[in-house]
């Protein structure tokens, strides 16, 4: 038998020689690369051997993709554990988890697969680790269906500081779709526990800020022309709040081949920060880009929530882990959230509850996600 402690704690689990692997279906619910992420950050973590099945069954390409397969492999190098069955296409993959180490870790998906992503599977791991460590992460910085860096460091990272740790992302290169080439260097230092987070009031808005950028060939005219849209659209709707969308051509030396997009964000008196992104795709106006940035932030302002529905899943690991109650007031749930709060419920036997708060100004529902964490405590502490 191993020992695990857990808020002072020490709780007995099967060690990795003799505990029967836990069974996860990868298909059911969001049933996308979020369940693997989720499942083998934990498994990492709690030392428990899992059998991931059906891996990305909602997906037109099941199976892993390289930045699926990336973020894998560099989970098994954290903590010195043994992967089978990984390789791109894989539908099920067997993973068995060593124990947490500090050091210089990298992970390249060789594609645009997103480096925000890989820091979605690493952070929560390295925190728990014996000493600090340093991560390499290369890929894509701005891709679809994935944080942009910007949302990652602007957004991401001071909210989920809250749980009382610190990172540091230096950004070295920007890439775009499809050929990547982006990479980023994180420092994280180890903890012995992490602190619950309590973000139920919204306060009012304060200012509303961003940048449209393009990169590599493309002209600049398009930056300002996605900024100049989106502040119309926001101001239909906004009139006095403080704006500042600052159109800009990324320096050829720290971006790598072409893109555009917009990310706007909002800030609240209670350090709340709301987003509202999109990218450029071929044939579609500057104008729509900033448009859709800018629709995606108001729809987002109108639940009265304290996140956006993008940071609402990315936060529920640290919920799980932290030694504590932790409250989020949201928008409506989204199916990531749903999924992810399904599988930290299994693997960490963690408490989420969930509490409908009906919003007679906006007649959009909020919801107030509640979870008793385990208390997860850094054994090297």
């Amino acid at each position: 038998m191993s020992l695990l402690s857990v808020g002072g704690r020490l709780l007995r689990f099967p060690s990795a020689t003799m505990a029967e692997y836990i069974e996860i279906d990868g298909g059911i619910m969001e049933g996308g690369g979020q369940i693997l992420r989720v499942c083998t950050a934990l498994s990492c973590l709690l030392g428990t051997k899992i059998k991931i099945h059906n891996i990305r069954a909602g997906r037109s390409t099941p199976g892993l993709r390289p930045q699926h397969l990336s973020g894998l492999e560099m989970v098994r190098d954290i903590c010195d554990g043994y992967l089978e069955e990984a390789k791109v296409g894989s539908t099920e993959i067997c993973f068995s988890p060593g124990k947490i180490k500090g050091g210089n870790h990298m992970a390249d998906t060789r594609t645009a697969g997103s480096v925000c992503l890989l820091m979605q599977v690493s952070i929560p791991c390295v925190l728990f680790a014996a000493s600090p460590s340093e991560l390499i992460l290369r890929g894509g910085t701005n891709a679809e269906m994935a944080p942009q860096i910007d949302y990652t460091l602007e957004l991401f990272q001071p909210i989920v500081e809250k749980f009382g740790f610190k990172f540091h992302c230096d950004l070295l290169m920007r890439g775009y779709y499809p050929k990547g080439g982006g990479e980023v260097r994180v420092k994280v230092s180890p903890i012995k526990l992490l602190t619950p987070i309590n973000m139920t009031e919204r306060g009012t808005i304060k200012k509303i800020y961003g940048r449209a950028f393009v990169a590599g060939v493309l002209p600049f005219k398009l930056a300002s022309e996605m900024t100049s849209a989106a502040i119309r659209c926001i101001r239909k709707e906004l009139r006095d709040i403080y704006i500042n969308i600052v159109p800009v051509q990324e320096p050829k030396d720290k971006a790598f081949g072409n893109g555009n997009g917009i990310i706007v964000f909002a800030e609240t008196s209670t350090g709340c920060v709301l987003a509202g992104s999109a990218l450029g795709k071929k044939g579609v106006s500057a104008d729509r880009v900033g448009i859709e940035a800018a629709e995606m932030l108001l729809m987002n302002l109108r639940h009265g929530g304290c996140v956006d529905q993008y940071l609402q899943d990315q936060l529920i690991i640290f919920m799980a882990l932290a030694n504590g109650v932790s409250r989020l007031r949201t928008g409506p749930l989204t199916l990531h959230t749903q999924t992810a709060m399904h599988f930290a419920e299994l693997l960490t036997k963690a408490k989420f509850t969930v509490n409908k708060i009906s919003d007679q100004e906006s007649g959009s529902g909020t919801c107030v996600i509640e979870c008793e964490g385990i208390g997860m405590a850094n054994p090297n502490f």
